[in-house]
């Protein structure tokens, strides 16, 4: 894993993007040679522009998550990525060719040539995606432990399609920790220190939930940093594999002093100016849709065309959201507050397929230019529901910090989820948000939404 601009990026990704761009920006040159001959090309002119043409497709669809691993072997979801990547990145390319200073050789031609290349690359990318993953400077990986936390640990280290590491095994942590990994991967007993030598240890993981008494070998961790050892905690390697603060490793005392966190007039102004011109944008964008809406909701079950209900945002603050309405207009004649499942019976046919595709959403743009909500932050929840799960689930409110969004990383990196245990795992993705969230990471996931939209990857 790589750190780049706070968030962090498995290597063989890494590796496959700047493959990737530089394979484009060569292939691009030597047709810029073959179309220019026999004339001189103005090397001048045409590098830099090949090199911002490749390195803008391959962030592109670095974007469109072309090259995030897939959770399983699914050769739909590669299938969806690549097309999605093909049907965005084509007509872009297409357009963009036709700008740069290499049109003047050849125009129709030149621009067929870019848009086959480029087609080719992502269809080959797509098919290599769908092999294990590798990487030229895998590390090697010991874990310290061998519990329930260490098994965890290598099931997220050795997940299909992003095997990046290489475990040399487990070393027991001391005390009387339950063994819960193959016994065969257990390290003989040994000196921490002894064992990292041995093994030829990059990087150690700490598995280890228990640390009084003993258990951890303190002095033994302290001199594998000082010979240049990584040392990793577990809150720290959930938050770097899965994007997630994991709750039963968290403490108020990291979150006192860990980095992160930070707020500031200066990244909210930022972010504020971005939410009003992509909103703005979105709703001018979005319009027809919207119309062919309202008109498909007042057809199946009249008026209202649209739901206001009470949520909680920053600082705690109720606010109240609008949204298309997807439910019959009882449907909660009891007036009691229910959880939203994946097929209720209360969702008429038409919003089925308004919270499928997430047009439902479109109104909260409204909110987005008054100041109620952001694009991306934490999803909103009524203040019945938060009263609930501030009282059961630890650090909850800490997501009240900044403003909810209209879509989120917890939208983007888990399934759709009706309970109280999914909105535990929903609150380690919106803990990861408030901790590391940036212009940059907000970006990522608006495209990430269009993504999970299109592909059908995720769902409300």
């Amino acid at each position: 894993m790589l750190k780049v601009f706070v968030h962090y990026f498995p290597s063989h990704t890494l590796q496959q993007v700047l493959f990737d761009a530089l394979l484009l920006f060569l292939v691009v040159l030597v047709a810029v040679i073959s179309l220019a001959s026999p004339s001189v090309p103005d090397w001048a002119v045409f590098v830099p522009s090949a090199l911002v043409f490749a390195l803008s497709m391959v962030g592109l669809n670095t974007a469109m998550g072309l090259y995030r691993p897939v959770m399983k072997r699914s050769h739909k979801q590669a299938f969806a990525r690549v097309g999605l990547s093909l049907l965005v990145s084509i007509p872009v390319a297409y357009g963009i060719s036709g700008l740069l200073p290499w049109a003047e050789l050849a125009p129709h031609s030149f621009q067929l040539s870019v848009v086959l290349l480029l087609a080719t690359l992502l269809l080959m990318r797509g098919l290599v995606n769908q092999r294990q993953a590798s990487s030229l400077f895998s590390a090697r990986v010991l874990i310290l432990g061998t519990g329930r936390d260490a098994a965890q640990v290598y099931r997220d280290l050795t997940r299909p399609l992003q095997r990046s590491v290489n475990v040399v095994g487990f070393l027991r942590g001391g005390g009387d920790e339950k063994l819960e990994v193959d016994g065969r991967q257990v390290l003989p007993a040994q000196g921490l220190l002894e064992a990292v030598h041995a093994m030829k240890v990059n990087e150690v993981i700490v598995a280890v939930r228990e640390r009084r008494g003993g258990v951890l070998p303190i002095r033994e961790l302290l001199d594998c940093k000082l010979a240049g050892v990584r040392v990793v905690d577990l809150t720290s390697f959930f938050e770097r594999v899965q994007g997630q603060v994991r709750l039963e490793s968290l403490r108020a005392s990291w979150l006192i002093y860990g980095d992160g966190f930070r707020q500031g007039l200066t990244r909210t102004f930022i972010k504020r100016v971005f939410d009003i011109l992509v909103a703005a944008l979105l709703l001018i964008v979005a319009l027809p849709i919207m119309l062919v809406t309202c008109l498909l909701i007042l057809v199946e079950d009249g008026a209202p065309i649209f739901y206001r209900q009470e949520r909680v945002g920053l600082g705690g603050r109720v606010f109240r959201v609008i949204k298309f309405r997807s439910m019959r207009r009882d449907a909660e004649k009891d007036g009691k507050p229910r959880w939203a499942s994946t097929n209720d019976d209360r969702v008429t046919r038409v919003g089925r397929v308004l919270r499928k595709m997430r047009i439902d959403e479109l109104p909260q743009l409204f909110n987005v230019l008054v100041g109620d909500m952001s694009l991306v932050g934490p999803r909103p929840e009524r203040p019945f529901f938060v009263d609930q799960l501030a009282r059961e689930i630890p650090f909850y409110n800490v997501r009240h910090c900044v403003k909810p969004g209209v879509t989120g990383w917890a939208q983007v990196r888990y399934q759709y989820g009706a309970s109280v245990d999914d909105a535990i795992e929903k609150l380690q993705y919106d803990l990861y948000y408030v901790k590391n969230h940036t212009l940059i990471l907000d970006t990522l996931v608006l495209f990430e939404t269009v993504r999970v939209v299109l592909t059908g990857e995720g769902a409300h």
